[in-house]
């Protein structure tokens, strides 16, 4: 059972040192994430905020005992030479979790993300009906960017769950690792792991036209060869979803093109301009009542205005456009956080604090 109080502590009750404990406890307090770590106790993140157990600091050797113990062995030999490791598993069938081992101060040190126990049906996330549309389409480049932490594979899986549940389509995901467990409905689902299913990225997108794919899920855009494909696999008819790891809609389109060399940026630019469907950022804000979080969404929709901004390399005009363009879908982040505080489901700081003219808060 869900604990709502447990975000207002300093602690939340000791548990044994034993991972699966830890994790169980973790969905106790509806924590989203547990972090392990030498030096500290375990801390949950509760509605955004840390939560330390009320237990004493773990060893190294505890925090290797603890992660390892979750590990096959050849997780554990591919951790050891590459000191770095994204799993994913089960806790006695109950949940699922998301794994990320890494060193520290030469120690093992860990993070888990509880991932929900079925796909979220896409109206129970209060984002934007536009992102129905977008999923919708035969095809088109969708980035959806933000911070970690901030709901993007929720909001992907939402999405790609609409098309299976709406349209015939073979989706083909290739995650790292697998998150969100599909069920075919209307659609056929394909989910690929990297470093199980394929060796990465580039290798599953470089294959993955061949599989006759109409709809193509990409975990995260980490180089340009991941990138180069997805853009290609949109521009010949496809539907691509993607993450992206930045602050902004703005961001996600130049950070994007800028992993590539200075002298392959201007064609880069011309296949964004023609391929991109739409960015969608998204950050998740503590509600008001103290009853979890909900999502501030930021929409960039590809029109001819947008395609030529993004071609001429003009794309800090971007936020205008977004702003004068609501009609077509389109809004700034400080524009969704204004209208959440507006609602009375965000605080004034909360919102104030995100925006990037806190001014215009105070404006009618």
């Amino acid at each position: 059972m869900s604990d709502p109080g447990a975000s207002n502590r300093d602690t939340v009750p000791e548990a044994k040192m034993d991972l699966l404990q830890l994790l169980r406890q973790a969905i106790e307090l509806n924590a989203s994430d547990l972090i392990v770590s030498a030096g500290s106790a375990p801390t949950y993140r509760i509605d955004g905020q840390l939560v330390m157990a009320k237990s004493a600091a773990l060893t190294a050797r505890q925090t290797q005992e603890l992660i390892y113990g979750v590990l096959r062995d050849p997780q554990v030999a591919r951790f050891e030479k590459e000191r770095e490791l994204d799993f994913s598993f089960e806790v006695e069938g109950r949940r699922r979790f998301r794994g990320n081992a890494f060193y520290q101060r030469n120690t093992v040190a860990g993070a888990f993300r509880l991932i929900s126990e079925r796909v979220p049906a896409f109206a129970t996330l209060n984002l934007p009906p536009v992102l129905e549309e977008f999923a919708m389409m035969t095809q088109g480049f969708i980035i959806i960017t933000g911070p970690a932490g901030h709901g993007k594979s929720t909001t992907q899986a939402a999405m790609i769950d609409l098309i299976n549940s709406k349209k015939r389509a073979h989706i083909i995901t290739i995650e790292d690792p697998i998150e969100f467990m599909h069920a075919n409905k209307k659609s056929i689902i394909e989910q690929r792991e990297i470093g199980e299913d394929t060796l990465s990225f580039a290798e599953g997108l470089k294959h993955v036209l061949r599989e006759s794919p109409d709809v193509i899920l990409v975990g995260e855009m980490r180089d340009a060869e991941s990138i180069a494909c997805a853009l290609t696999a949109a521009e010949t008819g496809h539907l691509v979803i993607a993450t992206a790891h930045t602050n902004d809609c703005v961001q996600a389109i130049d950070r994007m093109i800028d992993v590539f060399p200075a002298n392959q940026q201007g064609q880069v630019r011309t296949q964004m301009s023609m391929a991109l469907l739409a960015v969608i950022g998204q950050r998740l804000i503590p509600r008001q009542d103290g009853n979890g979080r909900l999502p501030a969404v930021e929409i960039l929709k590809n029109t001819p205005a947008v395609s030529h901004l993004v071609r001429d390399e003009k794309t800090t005009q971007l936020y205008a456009i977004m702003e004068t363009h609501a009609r077509e879908g389109m809004r700034t982040m400080d524009a969704a956080l204004k209208d959440l505080f507006l609602r009375g489901l965000i605080t004034y700081d909360e919102a104030r604090g995100r925006m990037r003219m806190p001014t215009l808060l105070d404006r009618s």
